[in-house]
This record gives C-alpha cells, sequence and structure tokens, in this order.
C-alpha cells in the first residue's frame, strides 16, 4: 500500500485561498473536498494520506481535525499555528486536547512567503519550534532554495526534533538548473533528523510542457542520494498538482523517478518511512 503525505482540501464558501492570484491559478478555484479526494485515489495503492494546512488561519487547523474522523483516507493532519505567539504552547495545547486532536501530527508555516529569507532563525520563531518539539509534534519546511541556508541553520538547533522538508524545497526545474539548491540540500540532508518529500516537482516545471521524468530525474536523484530512500517519502502535492498533472500521473512519475531503487527501498518512499514519521 502507498502513503500520500501532502495533499489539500478546501472549501471556498469556508474559506478564502489568498495564494491563489493570477488567471494560471484558475483550475484550483473550486472546492476540493473528502470526496474529490476519494474520486482522485480511484485506481491507486494510496490508502492513507496526510492532510496539509494551506493558509494561516487559526480556524483551519481544527476543522481539519475534524474532517479526518469522517474521512478514512485521512490519517494525518499537519495544521498551522502562530509560531511567533507568546501562548504558542497554550495554542498547541488546544489543538491537542481538540475532541480530534488526536490526527494532529505537525505543524507548517508558509515561510516560502516570508519576505525575510532568514524568518526560521528569528527568536521568537526558534521559541515557537521549541514549542513544537516540546508538544511532541514535527514541523514541516515550506521554503524556497534561497530560503535554505536559514533552515539549515534552525534544523541544526533541534536535532530531537524531526523536520519534513516540503516539495524538496522547489527547486528550479524549469530552468534545468542545479545550484545552488544541490548544495543547500545536502547540507540540509546531513542532518539526520531530516526527512524529504518526494512532491511538487511537476509544479517547478513548465506548466505547459507535458510532464517528463526525464526533466524531474536530476532534482529526484539529487533528494534520493542525499537523504536515502529511508528519509524520502511520497507526496502528491494534490490538488496543486492539477496545474501541471493529474494525480495518477503524479503518481507514475514518482514511481519511475524510483524506478533504480530495491524493493524495500521503494517501500519505504511509499509507504513505511510516512508510517514511522507521523505514527499512523
Amino acid at each position: 500500500m502507498t502513503v500520500d503525505t501532502h495533499h489539500h482540501l478546501w472549501d471556498l464558501d469556508v474559506r478564502d485561498q489568498p495564494w491563489m492570484t493570477g488567471p494560471e491559478m484558475q483550475p484550483l478555484r473550486r472546492d476540493f473536498r473528502p470526496a474529490d479526494l476519494v474520486a482522485a485515489l480511484r485506481g491507486t495503492t494510496v490508502d492513507s494520506t496526510v492532510l496539509v494546512q494551506t493558509v494561516s488561519d487559526p480556524d483551519e487547523t481544527p476543522e481539519m481535525l475534524v474532517l479526518a474522523d469522517s474521512c478514512d483516507r485521512v490519517a494525518g493532519v499537519v495544521g498551522w499555528t502562530d509560531l511567533t505567539a507568546r501562548d504558542v504552547r497554550e495554542r498547541l495545547g488546544h489543538l491537542l486536547s481538540h475532541p480530534s486532536g488526536r490526527w494532529l501530527k505537525g505543524i507548517r508555516h508558509q515561510v516560502e512567503d516570508e519576505p525575510d529569507p532568514d524568518w526560521l532563525t528569528r527568536p521568537e520563531v526558534m521559541a515557537g519550534l521549541a514549542a513544537v518539539e516540546d508538544a511532541g509534534l514535527l514541523y514541516e519546511l515550506l521554503v524556497r532554495p534561497h530560503q535554505l541556508p536559514a533552515a539549515i541553520k534552525a534544523v541544526g538547533q533541534f536535532p530531537q526534533l524531526t523536520f519534513v522538508l516540503d516539495h524538496c524545497a522547489k527547486p528550479p526545474v524549469a530552468s534545468g538548473e542545479l545550484e545552488p539548491w544541490e548544495s543547500r540540500i545536502r547540507a540540509l540532508a546531513a542532518h539526520p533528523n531530516v526527512v524529504c518529500k518526494l512532491s511538487g516537482l511537476v509544479t517547478e516545471d513548465d506548466w505547459s510542457a507535458q510532464p517528463d521524468a526525464d526533466r524531474l530525474r536530476p532534482y529526484a536523484d539529487v533528494v534520493l542520494d542525499a537523504f536515502g530512500p529511508a528519509r524520502v517519502m511520497f507526496g502528491s502535492d494534490w490538488p496543486v498538482c492539477l496545474l501541471a498533472a493529474e494525480y495518477g500521473e503524479v503518481s507514475r512519475l514518482a514511481w519511475e523517478l524510483t524506478s533504480g531503487l530495491g524493493d524495500v527501498e521503494r517501500q519505504a518512499v511509499f509507504d513505511t518511512t510516512a508510517r514511522q514519521v507521523y505514527e499512523l
């Protein structure tokens, strides 16, 4: 079986998604609900998923926890809270004590949208990361290549906190360049408390081109070599991936990009590592 470690759901009548700007985002401007997820998974081997936050809104995470109660595919939630808040520990405690708080596995913030490349190393953010660690949760890194140096510093300060890198730090697939992304990925991977999602690559490529494993392979190979298959996990990034490829195509590409691995290594990427990291 397969775990999809990264997907989203939203209802635009409940909450706007302000990151959907520009006409190119039009395919995403509709509701994506649990029934749509089940339909997307039809014909795949995915039996468990991790639902990930999309907006910096304290109301979204409790709603996702309740949703996990009603959708048998969702086995874990990565939510949001304000890491810079003075009462961050109390906020995390409220989420964990929620009637559906057992689904909460980690916290994420859209660091990629922060203008300060060193946002992760601000004192108030570091205090928030300490609170995440003390709460027994993991922290997901949503960063771009220029923010990796700060991520490396933050990870080094919390060797007991599990960090999960989303979307391979969004490498410049469309340009075909590897540096400085590759060097920074290898430096991050040198920290054993970091796991990387093999996700989001298709939307870093040219959306108008047919998805091609050959264009994605150099980046997947770097991640697999740097982290090792035991610290890499499959993620679809559905429905955002629909900007470039359907769910089935993303899954097929991931299997193709890992075709050089042995059976046990592949099982780690698509199943066992995710179950361990998220305690599913």
